[in-house]
């Protein structure tokens, strides 16, 4: 099982975020991410949100 991440520094925003999220699981790094997204850049929980963020996973660890 390949480790999967997601890196904020590939959305631009006003802040700047550098946070990465792994995970061994998707739906947990997905749930994590969102989690992060809604609570940190006030985004809104949304089924197309949740695509978008799963278009944005990568295999491997973050850099």
């Amino acid at each position: 099982m390949a480790r999967k991440y997601i890196d904020c520094r590939e959305f631009p925003s006003e802040m700047k975020c550098t946070v990465a999220i792994s995970a061994d699981r998707e739906d947990e790094l997905i749930e994590a991410a969102v989690q992060h997204a809604v609570s940190v850049h006030g985004e809104h929980d949304t089924p197309e949100f949740r695509s978008e963020i799963r278009k944005a996973i990568h295999e491997g660890v973050p850099a």
